[in-house]
């Protein structure tokens, strides 16, 4: 028997499979001997991947097949005596496990060289619910989930056109993870698209462990180091349609709640649907009060580092920031420290039980806050502007683009710390290198439409304008 195709006899088919698929071991692999049209058939499937109702319906079909209505070989039998719509035909043992195992009921009959794949799989799903992190004031509620069949049907239903692709591929030896690239035929970049699929069919890792992010180090292994994001991440069907339709590539990976959106700018990165959900002047008032506190969650603490350093250089007007109180630890050292509790509770909240939630926010707030002050190990200015650096990292969407920020600004402060204002330029530099060295996936300007320059493009980026076509 050849161990790469199937043959046209049962019990030899029967028995490869029964070895490959352990089914003697495997408790939820199931098969079963059948009678159809007076020939001997087995079928196997994955429990709790079919649907039980239509399997019982499909059973008695079979079984109830008299002799004479029997077709002569597995193309008649997919075309004429399979009361069902998604049917495949396979002989090749490598895809036939590979479906079985996907859910995919799978009949073989005694004399047919092909095995008829009946595609009735159901996976175990979530309701389609808003996303817990791209939360929107107005618009759609609905967001992706585990599912990637649940999530393509998501973006169908806002793309009704022949234009859009949903191209399946696989990755990972022994995970065969489901991935799939939604793009529009006509305004994608084909050269950069035959890449992304080149890299995909090239991965060679036994399984994408961390589904999205293994994905993601596997299709971009060039400047590591460099912390802001190559991909853009959503939950929200809208803005991953929104992508697609200006051209750009929307990778979902199977049990992943996610879209990744490539190739990605710092632009892109910051934008958020609430900017398109409200009027042009709220929307653009939104998106540039984004830019600017995103640039203050970088430059407040080490800017107050260096005036405290340098108190000659507080403007006039402002001398109430400086630090009155005994100062017992270096504000490095109470900025550092604050740092790392922060994200101390962050991991904490995150590992709470929700009944016990509350509790430890009474307990956070009272030691990290007036007990903290009076104990002295901070002071109270210090913990002023690391609240507002903690909470401002809260409205970036992207977590990615907030610890890139985070760990510019601990370098910044470490630098500032040591060599003052130099230290701070340098920083300040080093921040700006990193953004303007990055490139995205396609290879392409990580700060387009600034480098290359593009005036009207770049106006789109800050502004937000009305909808082409929209009436006077």
């Amino acid at each position: 028997m050849d161990k790469n195709k199937m043959s046209s006899s049962l019990s030899e088919n029967m028995n490869y499979l029964n070895q490959n698929l352990s089914v003697d071991t495997n408790f939820d692999v199931v098969y079963r001997v059948i009678k159809v049209g007076g020939k001997e058939a087995c079928i196997y499937f994955i429990d709790g991947f079919c649907k039980d109702e239509l399997m019982q319906k499909m059973l008695q079909y079979f079984m109830g097949l008299k002799e004479d209505e029997m077709p002569v070989d597995a193309h008649e039998m997919s075309k004429t005596s399979i009361p069902y719509v998604e049917v495949d035909l396979q002989d090749q043992w490598e895809q036939i496990t590979y479906f079985i195992l996907s859910g995919v009921f799978a009949l073989f009959i005694d004399g047919y060289d092909k095995c008829l794949l009946i595609d009735s799989r159901t996976y175990p799903a979530r309701n389609v619910s808003e996303p817990e992190k791209d939360k929107v004031l107005r618009g759609s509620k609905d967001g992706f989930v585990e599912t990637i069949v649940f999530n393509t049907a998501l973006i169908r239903r806002r793309i009704r056109s022949s234009y859009l692709r949903m191209e399946m591929l696989h990755a990972g030896k022994s995970s065969q993870t489901d991935i799939v690239l939604c793009y529009m035929d006509n305004r994608v970049d084909h050269d950069f698209l035959g890449k992304i699929r080149e890299r995909i069919n090239q991965i060679q890792v036994d399984a994408l462990t961390m589904n999205q992010e293994s994905l993601a180090e596997c299709l971009y292994k060039k400047k590591w180091y460099n912390p802001f994001p190559k991909f853009k991440f959503t939950e929200r069907p809208d803005t991953a349609a929104a992508q697609i339709l200006e051209g750009d590539i929307v990778i979902l990976v199977d049990n992943s709640p996610s879209a990744m959106i490539t190739p990605t700018s710092i632009f892109d990165v910051i934008e958020e649907a609430d900017d398109y959900y409200f009027p042009p002047i709220t929307g653009t008032y939104l998106r540039l009060s984004r830019f600017l506190i995103a640039i203050l969650t970088y430059l407040m603490t080490p800017t107050f580092l260096l005036l405290m350093q340098r108190p000659e250089w507080i403007p006039s007007g402002f001398e109430f920031i400086a630090v009155k109180d005994v100062t017992n630890i270096p504000l490095i050292w109470q900025f550092l420290i604050l740092e790392l509790a922060i994200d101390g509770l962050r991991l904490a909240a995150v590992n709470t039980p929700n009944m016990l939630s509350t509790p430890l926010s009474v307990m956070a707030a009272l030691v990290l806050g007036e007990f903290s002050v009076n104990s002295g190990w901070f002071n109270s200015e210090v913990m002023l502007y690391m609240a507002f650096v903690a909470i401002a990292n809260y409205t970036q969407a992207s977590y990615e683009l907030s610890y890139a920020i985070k760990f510019m600004r601990i370098i910044n402060l470490i630098l500032t710390a040591m060599f003052g204002l130099w230290g701070y330029l340098a920083g300040i530099i080093l921040m700006i290198l990193a953004i303007c060295t990055n490139r995205t996936v396609s290879g392409k300007s990580y700060i387009y439409p600034l480098f290359p320059l593009n005036l009207k493009q770049l106006s789109k980026r800050f502004l937000r304008y009305r909808l082409p076509g929209a009436r006077d």
